[in-house]
């Protein structure tokens, strides 16, 4: 079965000369991918000219006359460039014509078109950012939000338990995924009142069989692999991938610079060279890059601005997983079932 993918090339901080290269490789390593290219015609013409490719026959080109700048406010992305390579391959998503959409984009411009685009899901207040990261037991744990929603109320974080909850069973294979409460301590007394009175809600679900609820979870617990999933609101979420990311590449050049320090180092570089490549390629942060966009009518993934092109081929991976794994199905069906009816006071204006 084929399936479809549109790509916002012009996205990012590198723009085609990244993202052409990334879909080269992924459809050239994954025969049942088909890649939609969106951006300036010439310039993606002239790049897979670059890379030989322009006669790919499972890439096409959709052209789009704008592209949304990484500094660009929402209001431009969604007002005034309406033919930009971010709003077209969402509106690919929207129209059927693509089965999940990849941006490097302004992660800001993307949730706020993607929202006006393909609409959230009934019963979704908040759409909510969601990746992975590494963990001990060589699994994944799921986080969110990371990024979207900065402060929230208990029934938002109710709400993203409930979509991570979805999104791991179709992914994992997991019938109950287990889910983790970011908190500042274990203990239920812990934590602010947002907080408090989430784990309220999610212990009623738990008792009630709906969601696996494990309880409060630090920070610490997220490379445990305590639980699959691991829910906070999107300013604590960001400000620990942030970290994370970071202290992955400090390990990383540090280690590098301690190996190459003298003769007899790099000597013991030269034997463990395959065990520091196998931890350098666990740790890698490219290899987890491609947040998914949950809570949408419509499969959308956003990958690091600054990604480079084996990072961005790991992006279009996750969102073709998603789409293999029908998780967009998924998420319709058991959304609709479980999640509660709270309307959300906050209004977002439509653009004109």
């Amino acid at each position: 079965m084929t399936i479809k993918i549109s790509i916002d090339c012009m996205g990012g901080d590198h723009g085609p000369s990244v993202t052409i290269p990334a879909a080269i490789a992924f459809a050239n390593r994954v025969p049942e991918a088909e890649l939609i290219l969106v951006g300036l015609e010439n310039d993606l013409l002239a790049e897979l000219k670059k890379c030989k490719a322009d006669q790919h026959p499972r890439l096409s080109i959709v052209h789009a006359s704008e592209t949304v700048a990484m500094d660009d406010p929402i209001e431009v992305a969604l007002r005034r460039k309406k033919d930009s390579s971010m709003r077209v391959a969402i509106e690919l998503v929207k129209d059927g014509k693509a089965q999940a959409c990849v941006s490097a984009g302004n992660t800001g411009a993307l949730m706020a078109v993607s929202r006006y685009v393909l609409k959230t899901m009934a019963g979704v207040d908040r759409p909510a950012i969601c990746s992975i990261l590494p963990n001990q037991n060589d699994g994944p744990t799921y986080m969110l939000d990371l990024g979207a929603n900065v402060d929230c109320e208990p029934h938002h974080l109710h709400q993203f338990a409930i979509m991570g909850s979805v999104l791991v069973s179709a992914m994992e294979g997991k019938e109950r995924p287990t889910i983790g409460l970011l908190n500042v301590g274990t203990e239920e007394i812990k934590g602010n009142e947002v907080v408090k009175a989430t784990g309220e809600l999610l212990r009623a679900d738990h008792e009630a069989g709906v969601l696996n609820f494990y309880g409060n979870v630090e920070g610490n617990d997220i490379f445990k692999g305590t639980t699959d999933i691991i829910v906070c609101d999107g300013f604590v979420g960001n400000v620990t991938l942030k970290a994370v990311e970071g202290l992955g590449r400090f390990v990383k050049s540090a280690l590098t610079a301690e190996f190459k320090r003298t003769p007899l180092t790099m000597l013991g570089a030269l034997i463990s060279r395959s065990a520091f490549k196998n931890f350098s390629n666990r740790f890698n942060p490219s290899r987890y890059n491609g947040a998914s966009l949950l809570g949408l009518r419509g499969l959308v993934f956003k990958s690091h601005g600054g990604a480079d092109s084996y990072s961005f081929e790991w992006a279009i991976k996750r969102a073709f997983d998603a789409a293999k794994y029908n998780v967009q199905e998924h998420l319709s069906s058991k959304i609709a079932e479980l999640m509660p009816r709270t309307p959300d006071p906050e209004v977002t204006g439509s653009p004109t």
